[in-house]
């Protein structure tokens, strides 16, 4: 199994360490981050692990996941971004979360702009979606910065969501701006 990082000019794209652990749970016990994720809860620690352990399960059996976002001045983690689509999933999703003081930085666009980038140019992706709970504008403010249009709803968790898409040749008439 490869070890994919990604670079943007500020963030590194990497995969989760044990050493993150204590800013993640930092950022899981948010509440306003967490309230369109999952339960809508803070997360307890143990929860905290066992969302880690995924995340690295799911680079093991999909060959991607979700990467540990970290603030390359700072060298703080500061988020999540990357891919998920287990078993019973809509479809290939790029997710993004970050802590509430790295919001508003445009860390969240930076970062799932080169994922995007990488899912359609490295992983030779046709098409990608991000779900998003109908009330969660600051990531719909993302999703529509990214090129992604809203494609339907369904209940994903027990939590309706807008599927926003985005297709590679729709992606390159942006990056082309036609």
């Amino acid at each position: 199994m490869k070890e994919v990082t990604l670079e943007t000019e500020r963030l590194l794209l990497r995969w989760f360490r044990e050493d993150d652990f204590a800013d993640f749970c930092r950022i899981c016990a948010e509440p306003e981050v967490m309230r369109f994720l999952g339960d809508g809860q803070p997360m307890a620690p143990m929860e905290v692990w066992r969302q880690m352990a995924t995340f690295m399960g799911h680079w093991y059996f999909r060959g991607y996941g979700i990467w540990a976002v970290e603030e390359k001045q700072s060298g703080k983690m500061v988020g999540r971004i990357g891919f998920m689509n287990p078993a019973g999933w809509p479809g290939f999703e790029l997710g993004w979360t970050l802590g509430r003081d790295s919001w508003g930085k445009g860390y969240a666009t930076e970062g799932a702009a080169r994922a995007l980038s990488y899912a359609f140019t490295e992983m030779n992706r046709d098409h990608v979606i991000s779900l998003i709970a109908l009330e969660n504008f600051g990531s719909i403010k993302v999703a529509e910065r990214l090129g992604e249009k809203v494609e339907g709803e369904t209940e994903v968790l027990g939590r309706r969501v807008f599927i926003y898409g985005i297709s590679r040749d729709e992606w390159r008439r942006g990056q082309t701006g036609g």
